[in-house]
């Protein structure tokens, strides 16, 4: 599956949760690696996954679609883990409150 093939749609207006974020996250990987998404660990880096720099762009674009808010391109490669991202995706979103 490419990535252009996985429907995303604009998050409702209701804020973000760790949970919402880590679900979305998890559901996106296991719809494009073509797994059950209980075979995602959100502790395994994005790399061992198999993904490569055009997928992490793919999906740095299309979280920032789902979320309604810009996201530095390179996110992926500072926060490694879905686990590492939602944290700071969390963490972010309490600043600029």
């Amino acid at each position: 599956m490419k990535i252009q093939d996985i429907q995303v749609t604009q998050m409702p207006k209701e804020s973000a949760t760790e949970a919402k974020i880590q679900a979305w996250l998890v559901s996106y990987l296991a719809e494009l690696l073509e797994i059950d998404s209980d075979e995602i660990d959100v502790r395994i880096p994005f790399d061992r996954y198999g993904l490569d720099s055009s997928a992490l762009v793919g999906l740095t674009g299309d979280l920032e679609t789902w979320l309604g808010r810009e996201l530095d391109p390179t996110l992926l490669y500072d926060y490694p883990t879905i686990d590492a991202l939602v944290q700071h995706l969390i963490e972010e979103s309490k600043v600029k409150v």
